[in-house]
């Protein structure tokens, strides 16, 4: 007999229908590493210690950052929720915490970064997500292990007098005040847990953290809230970075890739290297494809605009998913195999197929013979023709005509690609 409990969690899952929908979203790593400008992890990377990194903090100014025109940029780019780092492992909190003085109220005081974006991303109609660091390399309660910036040091000393419990009780507390002082938020996304230990020193996982409890805590304020995997106890859904299964695998599952423009999270000057529009849309069709998302980052430099690189995928996405959204927004796997060099992805009576390569002149559809109502193209909706069936005893000469595999389709595709960042061909179906 199904249990209260039961019914809670299938109101739960039935409440996370929104994250299955959107499909995608934009991740937005922002603090005072955008003031060093050579990766989120400069703290980590050079080894900086707390009191002199806290001067990126004093010139981290946001005075450019307009959450309302990126809120804009993410919804006219087909992104449907977004998920500002709240606090990274610098510790830096984009919101005043009563519990720390390491925060905007330090240096901005007024300014609410984190309310700002709620407020903006909110208002234009997509989903809110908040970020939150487990790790902090700035509190002087949290001890330092493999992957702290002090970790090189005399390691029993640093530890001596701090007090991972103390920070244990910070962190949730921070965590209360996130889901307490913005109304409802749609998607908690933890960072995260090793348990197994780094460097040869010991690592933190879910009993550091408090896990269980502090999962249960962030049910009761937000029931119906989704939380990532990052809490070495299982969440809802898994977020793999800047990686993704080549195929489907195992028992189906809520995912998102989460991925980058540059390689880097946050804003970074360094970087020499640039995910293409094309490069990146073809991931989300292909998550899209296996059942899962995608959350694309920016990372907004020390004054709050976004830069160059990031502002022209979103533009290109803008201009692709002003016309293709459907092959995306609502849409999931296809039970069908395509052919090499397309992705599919599907919703009722219909099949989209992107071509990631453009074909040469045909394109077979396998075992789809005469289930091929009508095919066209989803940027124009103009028709693709279907190949004709011919019988090879009636051919003058079979070498210079097409012939259709038997049980396969096949389309007869234009000489020249469309003018389109991913062609996509729409077939209408019929039943088996």
């Amino acid at each position: 007999m199904p249990t209260a409990d039961d019914a809670v969690e299938k109101s739960r899952r039935h409440d996370h229908e929104w994250f299955d929908r959107s499909r995608f979203g934009m991740f937005i790593h922002w603090g005072p590493y955008s003031v060093a400008a050579r990766h989120e992890q400069v703290m980590l990377r050079e080894g900086i210690d707390p009191e002199e990194y806290e001067r990126y903090g004093d010139y981290f100014d946001a005075d450019l950052f307009d959450a309302e025109a990126l809120a804009d940029a993410a919804w006219r780019a087909g992104m449907r929720y977004a998920v500002l780092t709240a606090k990274h492992h610098d510790g830096y909190c984009l919101w005043p915490s009563a519990l720390t003085d390491w925060s905007v109220a330090r240096n901005l005081p007024g300014r609410d970064l984190v309310g700002e974006f709620v407020t903006a991303f909110r208002a234009r109609g997509l989903r809110v997500g908040l970020y939150y660091s487990l790790l902090d390399w700035h509190h002087p309660d949290f001890t330092v292990d493999g992957v702290h910036p002090q970790r090189g040091g005399d390691v029993a000393a640093l530890n001596a007098s701090r007090d991972i419990d103390r920070y244990r009780r910070y962190l949730h507390g921070q965590v209360v005040e996130l889901l307490t002082g913005y109304g409802t938020i749609d998607y908690l996304f933890f960072d995260f847990s090793y348990g197994e230990g780094r460097n040869g020193l010991p690592g933190k996982g879910a009993e550091t953290w408090g896990s269980e409890d502090l999962l249960r805590t962030v049910r009761d304020l937000q029931p119906h809230i989704l939380v990532n995997d990052r809490l070495e106890i299982p969440g809802d859904l898994v977020t793999p970075e800047q990686q993704m299964p080549a195929a489907a695998d195992g028992t189906a599952q809520r995912w998102e890739v989460c991925q980058t423009i540059s390689g880097s999270w946050g804003y970074d000057t360094t970087a020499l290297t640039r995910r293409t529009s094309q490069q990146l849309l073809e991931q989300l069709v292909t998550a899209t494809s296996q059942g899962g998302n995608m959350l694309l980052n920016v990372g907004p430099d020390a004054r709050g605009r976004v830069d160059r690189a990031a502002t022209d995928v979103l533009a290109d996405l803008s201009e692709w998913f002003a016309l293709h959204e459907r092959t995306v927004r609502g849409a999931g796997p296809v039970a069908w195999q395509p052919p090499s060099g397309v992705v599919a992805t599907g919703a009722g009576d219909r099949v989209w197929l992107h071509l990631l390569q453009w074909p040469h002149r045909h394109l077979i559809l396998p075992g789809l013979r005469g289930r091929v109502r009508f095919a066209r193209f989803v940027h124009d909706g103009s028709e693709v023709v279907r190949a004709a069936h011919r019988d090879p005893s009636a051919l003058m000469n079979e070498h210079t005509v097409f012939r259709v595999p038997v049980g396969d389709e096949a389309l007869v595709l234009p000489v020249v690609r469309p003018d389109v960042l991913l062609p996509v061909v729409e077939l209408h179906l019929a039943p088996e």
